[in-house]
């Protein structure tokens, strides 16, 4: 990537979801771009958790030309486009001011040091581990035969596609030379030799592994870089395994915690008002499991991983009568304490920006609180 003032809506994009791919999502979700273009310079990117009127507000003061959210603004279809009414208004404000508006929503809450990262480094939980997997990666071997004189070529075309990823490392490949022979037929237009002419050419056999999220475009790139009219290549699946993603995290405590003593850190170090609490308060926790939204379908995972308590975004009445009877303790911090990925994001796009030497686009955080509810003492 080159140096300039602005970064473009599709490079910042495209580096975010080489960390949190959309294919992560779940099947139900709406990310992505929702509202405007990516073909653009951005030159005041805000991160919100929400989408809400009052937040758009603050974008257009602030001069933002893109939104960059964990909820969708747009989930359900809009049937009609009002523009004097709740939803309608605020996609119509965007368009009015040409604010672009992105959502990364169960693609960010399962890659890996994103949502319920963020949330149990918050709590301090150590040793932690993906609660629910859902998710592997599939990886294949990419074999391309090429000559030496555009083997360098080639492994760039590779590299820059994403292929040779093992763990932080990257554009890794295995490289054998050999002689490739091949007899070009009649109507052929080949790179090296005659039509009619057996040829035998020095040649590199350049090896990488490729996830599958990133075959196609590997493949297209090597193609677009390899000298042959018709290359050889070969694709071989893999029984590796690739990253895991999943749902939630847990973990250790430091040390050991009253449940009430939890409750107190939960609602301090997320800056809430209050928060609920299944269980007896006076009851020791050593592990503890972490999910940011909807903890209503984790509560036998976190009791078969040993869990002492599950905090949680929200939490159902009779799910907190099963909590009890299977003796699990719950901390419901509320939806809000999603915030924590504002920060998060925010980091990431800086860094970046950094990485790049571009210094002309600000990275801002929203500063309107998005939630609904309040506490009444």
């Amino acid at each position: 990537m080159t140096s300039n003032s602005y970064i473009d809506g599709e490079t910042l994009i495209h580096a975010f979801e080489a960390w949190a791919p959309q294919t992560l999502a779940e099947k139900w979700d709406k990310v992505g771009l929702q509202v405007g273009t990516l073909k653009r310079e951005m030159k005041k990117v805000m991160i919100t958790l929400d989408v809400l009127e009052s937040v758009v507000d603050e974008a257009i003061l602030e001069g933002v030309d893109f939104i960059f959210a964990h909820h969708p603004l747009i989930f359900h279809p809009v049937e009609k486009m009002l523009t004097d009414r709740s939803q309608s208004k605020i996609i119509a404000k965007c368009i009015k001011h040409d604010i672009a508006v992105y959502a990364a929503h169960t693609n960010l809450d399962l890659a890996n040091g994103g949502m319920n990262d963020w949330l149990a480094e918050k709590l301090g939980l150590q040793n932690t581990e993906i609660l629910i997997p859902t998710f592997t990666e599939k990886l294949f071997k990419c074999a391309v035969y090429v000559p030496k004189t555009h083997a360098d070529q080639v492994r760039d075309a590779l590299g820059n596609a994403g292929a040779g990823s093992i763990g932080h490392y990257s554009y890794c490949t295995f490289n054998s030379e050999g002689k490739g022979t091949f007899l070009p037929g009649q109507g052929t237009n080949p790179f090296i030799g005659k039509a009619g002419k057996l040829e035998v050419v020095d040649e590199v056999k350049i090896e990488t592994i490729v996830r599958e999220e990133d075959l196609a475009t590997v493949i297209k790139e090597m193609l677009m870089a390899h000298p042959y009219e018709e290359a050889a290549y070969d694709i071989y699946p893999l029984n590796n395994s690739g990253k895991t993603y999943g749902l939630g995290r847990i973990g250790s405590l430091p040390k050991k915690m009253t449940l009430g003593e939890l409750a107190k850190h939960v609602k301090e170090v997320f800056d809430l008002e209050g928060v609920r609490v299944v269980g007896d308060l006076s009851a020791e926790i050593q592990k503890a499991a972490v999910i940011g939204g909807d903890g209503n379908d984790f509560i036998n995972e976190s009791v078969s991983r040993g869990a002492d308590v599950l905090i949680t975004g929200d939490t159902k009445y009779h799910i907190g009568h099963d909590a009890m009877l299977a003796g699990l303790n719950i901390i419901d911090a509320g939806h809000n304490i999603e915030k924590v990925m504002k920060q998060g994001v925010a980091e990431f796009f800086r860094s970046l920006l950094k990485e790049n030497g571009i210094d002309g686009t600000k990275i801002i955080e929203s500063q309107v609180n998005t939630n609904p509810f309040t506490f009444v003492f």
